[in-house]
């Protein structure tokens, strides 16, 4: 293999990519040099490229150990489409017939295979061990490596014995990757494997691209279609904490007109590993499944993942929103809210040994606190991974909707109080009654109607209680005794605010009848357009299904969204073209790339569409990419907001560029856009002011027009389409 080409060349030329990600580059490098590393990166982060490059470029095979027979087929497909060579990936797990085993092993003897994908299981056999005896290993890769831990969350025995079968076969650089671990589990994995001295990457756990939301679970059903609804076509997981809750959603949603399947550990393994496929295959939408399905697929066009039912932990949680937008695209991750069922979850802990409980009990409150803060959603997930962050993210619902949050510091005393009075041994539901007066039967035959307490709160409501309750729980006042009917007591920290108070914001509890409206929409997530010609890109993603077909792969395997949003935009119409599109490169334009560009240029010559190529030539050699990018969306009719907001600018800076596009000779039309934000006799009234002003000033048109009918907006595009139609 060519070794003496740059990485960045090598990525193109394997992956079609121009450009590494986060720490991939400093990873490769690392194992090009012979050392052992530790690879911890968040889901969607590109784990699978830090040793499928290196694995192409060194001498070799690579030996990938992977828990799942599911994602070895995955990633196998995966290569094998960025080359011409079949031969380059294979796994060996029990899967395989005798015949295909020992097809495996030759192509691996004679150099062929650059990649062998191994079951941990299959490791252990020791026919396999005498075979890889006589592999000349380029490097071990552990992915899921917190399978190893006993402390991780997916611990798996045979994980354990990797070591000793590593070093029977031959020592050689060993790397383990994993997406989600705490400092505990990474020390335990590195012990087991030997490699105290590897050196350690670890990855931003921020996903940009990421939406996260939670919603007030009022008839979810209903908030559920809607969403999906106002997202038709796209691929989306909603998670589920039972069984029987996955079959009934997955009904309900069918008999709604959507396509949708169920997935759990119940169901036999034909039917579950089918309706995984028809989700790859996108023969559905929708996957209503329990935490079970996961971490056995690796589509990167998952636009949305739900969670019907709180999570357990928010390290779960974090690893299951991490399935979506994994190709950097749009990704909402909408989780459905109710403290009922934090409850619930503390009622299935009881009985479990006191140190597991302690630990579940931990794990609740940070998803409770998770759920109910008002401050920046990715603020509060990074800092639970130890990622210290304090700008807000401005796409989260906290952000885009802030939460209103009220002054409680003498409200916390007065629970507290409540709480002392009757000696820690009640509920929060009875303290609360107290609270607020309520004279029920439970009240009077515990005599605390004569309380101090008693009516001390009937300024507000129980709810606003519940939420001081649960809200001084969280902020690690108050200690719930699960074992003990979840009596309330006061901790050292709670004694101490009694004495001394600070000030303690409460966040407003959800008012769910106003906000049941509301929820399901998308809140202000990013949009999910391709910034090109949709017409084009139907007809792409189209193309790619029925390629897809033939080939019996995943579509997202022949190109994934963003190559054919490129696409839509660069309209390549060669092969030579078409491997610099996005995630293309060499191998897959050859592959595949003869029906795409044919497609294309058949469109470009029916619609009569000047390329970006041409246009660049023709019309705008000397201007930068952004008007370039402008003048074709505009060509292709895009609303001026979703062509801002693709760049990441504010509409007015839109405008400037456009003023500048206009003024400098080029004709364009935004009059599909003016039509839509200023009426026929409003339009006619600027152009005409113009037609008869002194000079351009919008100050001035906006001093004669009047400024209570007309924005500065309006009248800087109805000048844009003056200029255009007059002056060039």
């Amino acid at each position: 293999m060519n070794t003496e080409l740059k990485l960045t060349d090598q990525l193109q030329k394997y992956f079609g990519f121009d450009r590494f990600k986060g720490r991939q580059e400093e990873v490769i490098e690392s194992v090009l040099d012979g050392n052992d590393s530790f690879v911890l990166m968040p889901t969607g982060g590109g784990k699978s490229l830090c040793y499928q490059l290196p694995a192409l470029i060194m001498e070799g095979t690579a030996i990938i150990i992977s828990p799942l027979i599911a994602l070895m087929k995955n990633q196998v497909d995966s290569i094998r489409s960025f080359g011409t060579d079949d031969g380059i990936a294979h796994f060996l797990n029990s899967s395989l017939t005798k015949a295909a085993t020992l097809n495996v092993k030759n192509d691996v003897l004679s150099g062929r295979t650059k990649l062998l994908y191994v079951a941990p299981e299959s490791l252990t056999k020791q026919d396999n061990i005498d075979f890889l005896k006589k592999v000349d290993i380029s490097f071990y890769a552990i992915d899921e490596a917190h399978c190893i831990s006993e402390w991780g969350h997916d611990f798996r025995p045979e994980y354990r014995r990797i070591r000793a079968i590593v070093q029977e076969i031959g020592s050689a650089p060993i790397m383990a990757l994993t997406a989600t671990a705490t400092a505990k589990v990474q020390h335990d994995i590195q012990k087991n494997l030997g490699m105290l001295g590897a050196k350690v990457f670890k990855a931003s756990f921020n996903r940009p691209n990421l939406y996260y939301a939670v919603k007030p679970k009022v008839k979810p059903e209903t908030q559920i279609i809607r969403f999906i609804k106002e997202n038709e076509g796209k691929s989306g997981i909603i998670y589920c904490l039972s069984r029987k809750r996955v079959e009934e959603l997955a009904e309900t949603l069918q008999v709604n007109g959507i396509k949708a399947l169920a997935y759990h550990a119940g169901m036999d393994s034909a039917t579950r590993s089918g309706n995984q496929d028809k989700f790859l295959m996108e023969e559905v939408d929708v996957i209503v499944a329990t935490i079970a399905f996961g971490m056995g697929i690796d589509k990167p066009d998952v636009r949305f993942v739900m969670h019907y039912d709180v999570p357990k932990s928010l390290e779960g949680y974090y690893q299951e929103t991490g399935r979506a937008g994994r190709d950097g695209g749009e990704g909402q991750c909408l989780a459905f809210y109710s403290y009922k069922d934090i409850q619930k979850l503390e009622k299935f802990m009881q009985g479990k040994p006191v140190a597991e409980q302690e630990i579940g009990r931990q794990l609740l409150l940070d998803t409770a606190s998770y759920a109910e803060t008002a401050i920046c959603r990715r603020i509060m997930l990074l800092n639970y991974f130890g990622e210290k962050v304090t700008e807000p993210c401005g796409n989260c619902d906290n952000c885009l909707n802030p939460k209103e949050q009220v002054e409680a510091s003498d409200e916390v005393v007065r629970a507290l109080k409540a709480i002392r009075e009757v000696n820690e041994k009640y509920k929060a539901e009875h303290i609360t009654d107290i609270l607020i007066g309520k004279n029920s039967a439970a009240v009077r035959s515990f005599k605390h109607d004569h309380l101090k307490a008693f009516n001390s709160g009937r300024d507000h409501s129980a709810r606003f209680w519940n939420a001081v309750f649960r809200q001084s729980m969280i902020a690690g006042l108050i200690n719930k005794d699960i074992e003990n009917y979840g009596l309330l007591r006061i901790n050292e920290k709670g004694h101490q605010f009694i004495e001394k108070p600070e000030s303690f914001l409460l966040v407003r509890n959800h008012n769910y009848e106003e906000q049941e409206e509301e929820a399901g929409s998308s809140g202000g997530s990013p949009s999910g357009g391709t910034g090109g010609d949709t017409e084009l890109y139907k007809m792409l993603k189209d193309l790619r299904k029925k390629i897809a077909q033939k080939h019996n792969l995943p579509p997202f395997v022949v190109f994934q969204d963003p190559s054919l949003a490129d696409m839509s935009i660069q309209y390549p119409i060669s092969l030579d073209e078409l491997k610099f599109i996005q995630g293309v490169g060499e191998g897959k334009a050859r592959r595949y790339g003869k029906e795409f560009v044919k497609l294309i240029k058949s469109h470009v010559d029916e619609k009569g569409i000047e390329r970006p190529q041409d246009l660049v030539v023709k019309t705008v050699a000397n201007k930068s990419k952004l008007k370039v990018f402008i003048i074709q969306s505009i060509d292709r009719k895009l609303s001026l907001d979703d062509i801002a907001h693709s760049k990441g600018i504010e509409l007015k800076e839109l405008i400037t560029e456009v003023e500048a596009i206009v003024n400098s000779g080029t004709k364009i039309n935004i009059d599909y856009y003016i039509d839509d934000v200023l009426d026929e006799d409003h339009q006619e009234e600027v152009f005409e002011y113009f037609r008869e002003a002194e000079d351009d000033s919008v100050e001035s048109a906006l001093e004669e027009l009047g400024e209570e009918e007309y924005s500065e907006d309006d009248v800087r595009l109805m000048r844009i389409k003056f200029m255009s139609e007059m002056g060039n």
